[in-house]
């Protein structure tokens, strides 16, 4: 039997990459997919040898996650629970086509992940390849064998697994990086500084602000402070950037797909900066009736990607409605960061629908404030007999059960 497994290097992967040699006799092929984690890719490649992989497949997969996921989660403001930047939900469909790609080069029998049966990975990775490999076995030995981390840990001091200790699990990638586990798991106490590597504490960050400016086009960021970047480097600077100043931390409690709350903490700096930044230029550029109705697009484009609905076809859908609107989504907008806040101070743009000559009380308003008048008289006319004819019912009837139309009989 040849397993093709999802490979980090940690401590679940490293385990049942040597137990699916025992238990299942099976040559396993291990594949690492770069999403823009900070790893060491050599060091991994050599312990997945070392534990048995009879080989090993590093794919750099950064350009591909920005131009094809990134780019959309930015156009589609993607907030789970208007709160989380949806990095680890956006990686994992990549990384199941990446692993799909390597199965099929090997011929394998089946492909293998780590995720245990209450977290949301397992449904992303699951769907993502029933939906583009359905032909192939899914193993998932953390569910299936019942794993818990402290037996994990017992089994690779046993056999040898170099491990480390650790109290937190985290995920990272280009878009952010997640931390559960240890004193996490009581949501009443503050998540303690050594949690966080991309954000500094706002008591420690820099006295004066900074100012950064990003240019759009079709919604999707290219240049910062008038330099044009390739989407990947662009995050990495404001990630940088962002973060020196500590904007970017997340703390909240979320609904996981499998129907556990949980309690999660994020770092998002370039996440949070670029769709605070995106969302300000539609309002500047899109006419309320789109802004109003896209944030209903959003929330649900967001659901589907979180809860591993990456490829129902309602997604897509979505898209196409998202791509359309973008097109007039170009401009710059200024931010301001400080003390772990972004704050848009400035924004233009040559599809902008703000009109000075509108807006301004000064002299010179092309606007004509009368016409105020029978806007207001059409605009509340239903509102107004209402509420008059409510009034008018109680002032008949003082009593306070609610009066109600009686049957008329001719």
């Amino acid at each position: 039997m040849k397993v093709v497994l999802a490979y980090s290097g940690g401590l679940d992967t490293s385990v049942i990459l040597k137990m699916m040699q025992e238990k299942l006799n099976a040559e396993v092929v291990t594949v690492t997919v770069d999403v823009g984690q900070t790893e060491d890719f050599k060091k991994i490649e050599k312990k997945a040898l070392k534990l048995g992989a009879v080989k090993h497949y590093t794919i750099d997969a950064k350009e591909k996650f920005a131009k094809e996921y990134l780019t959309k989660a930015i156009k589609g403001n993607a907030l789970y629970e208007g709160s989380y930047p949806l990095a680890t939900a956006l990686a994992r469909p990549l990384i199941a086509e990446k692993l799909i790609e390597i199965a099929k080069k090997e011929d394998a029998d089946a492909i293998a992940h780590g995720c245990t049966g209450k977290g949301n990975d397992q449904v992303r990775f699951d769907l993502a390849v029933k939906a583009l490999y359905p032909e192939i076995k899914i193993i998932a030995p953390v569910r299936e064998w019942g794993l818990t981390r402290d037996w994990e840990m017992e089994y690779a001091k046993k056999n040898g697994i170099p491990v480390k200790e650790k109290i937190y699990s985290i995920d990272e990638n280009l878009w952010g990086r997640s931390i559960e586990g240890g004193i996490l798991e009581d949501p009443s106490e503050e998540a303690p500084e050594e949690v966080f590597e991309w954000t500094l504490s706002p008591e420690k960050t820099p006295e004066k602000p900074e100012y950064v400016t990003i240019e759009f086009e079709e919604g999707v960021p290219v240049a910062l402070n008038g330099k044009e970047m390739d989407l990947v480097e662009l995050i990495e600077t404001l990630n940088f950037t962002a973060g020196k100043h500590g904007v970017g931390r997340i703390d909240h409690i979320e609904d996981r797909t499998v129907g556990i709350k949980s309690r999660e903490v994020y770092e998002a700096p370039a996440a949070v900066t670029l769709i605070k930044a995106h969302k300000d230029l539609e309002k500047l550029v899109l006419t309320k009736w789109v802004l109003e109705f896209k944030e209903i697009v959003d929330s649900k484009w967001a659901w589907l990607t979180y809860n591993g609905l990456w490829f129902e076809p309602l997604r897509e859908a979505l898209d196409a409605f998202i791509d359309e609107v973008e097109v007039n989504v170009s401009g710059s907008v200024k931010v301001k960061l400080y003390k772990g806040n972004v704050t848009v101070v400035g924004r233009e743009s040559e599809n902008a629908l703000y009109d000075t000559k509108l807006a301004t009380y000064e002299k010179f308003s092309t606007f004509d404030q009368k016409l105020a008048v029978g806007f207001i008289e059409l605009f509340g006319m239903q509102s107004v007999l209402a509420y008059s004819t409510k009034n008018k019912l109680k002032a008949l009837y003082p009593s306070s059960t609610p009066v109600r139309a009686k049957k008329v009989v001719s």
